[in-house]
């Protein structure tokens, strides 16, 4: 069953060793992350964690990435199953070769190569002492009807298993929040965007999370579109309380931290 969705975003400098000891600027967004991942850990202890590919040609069917099942988990002709992720991975590429693992308890398997929003998803796991993440992994480019599709799909799996099951999904927004923005600086339309964003998921609205435009979306550099439509998908009608924790754009890239619980009251 669904015990709660927690929203983080995907930034390496979250880990306190990428970020180094001046870093300032990020305090903020890393302890709102780790009160949402003890929010979620207090509800579930299983997770299931949605986010984009970065880096690995896409295995296309029906042009989204299918749920993975990570490790030896992954199901020959299970639908929700279409590639094998590594449960354990690190955070070399990005300067400091920090361990992730998606389990608390995952043998001596080797290191592999984790997409950042899974690498996020696995530091969260630890942080936390969750027990583990089940990774969502998908096509950043999937069209928003498929995506909720898929989203739809992993309700039913959710709602069909006896434990609570927390959703932690790793998204962000817009790129071009501030004068010296990675985006190319500020921009009104992409504000306008993240602030659509930003209300949607302070209101627990899926119908917003549904309709974001995927040309707008890329436009604006927001890469959390698809991770945000399937888990539109996952809720439909559900009703949700939401509450934001956190939502700003330190490096000119939008942040929003935010939990969604089921029902009407926290």
């Amino acid at each position: 069953m669904l015990a709660c969705v927690v929203f983080v975003p995907s930034a390496p400098l979250l880990v306190p060793e990428l970020a180094g000891p001046d870093a300032v600027d990020t305090l903020e967004a890393r302890s709102a992350v780790r009160d949402a991942g003890v929010l979620l850990a207090r509800h579930a202890t299983r997770w299931v964690a949605v986010g984009a590919d970065d880096f690995i040609a896409p295995v296309r069917s029906d042009d989204y990435i299918a749920p993975v099942r990570s490790g030896d988990d992954a199901a020959a002709g299970d639908p929700l199953a279409s590639r094998s992720i590594p449960t354990v991975g690190g955070f070399g590429r990005f300067g400091v070769d920090v361990p992730v693992s998606l389990e608390r308890v995952g043998g001596e398997r080797p290191p592999g190569r984790l997409p950042l929003s899974m690498l996020i998803a696995g530091w969260l796991r630890g942080q936390v002492d969750a027990e583990s993440v089940r990774p969502v992994v998908v096509d950043p480019d999937v069209r928003p009807e498929v995506a909720c599709e898929l989203g739809r799909a992993l309700s039913a799996e959710i709602s069909s298993d006896p434990e609570p099951i927390g959703v932690l999904v790793v998204a962000d927004g817009a790129t071009a929040l501030t004068p010296k923005a990675p985006g190319g600086g500020r921009r009104d339309s992409a504000v306008e965007l993240q602030q659509r964003i930003v209300d949607g998921i302070a209101a627990a609205d899926v119908d917003v999370l549904r309709g974001l435009d995927v040309a707008t979306c890329d436009a604006e550099g927001v890469a959390g579109r698809a991770a945000w439509q399937v888990v539109a998908g996952l809720v439909g009608d559900s009703p949700m309380t939401a509450k934001v924790l956190y939502s700003d754009a330190p490096f000119g890239v939008g942040y929003v931290v935010a939990a969604w619980t089921p029902g009407d009251t926290p």
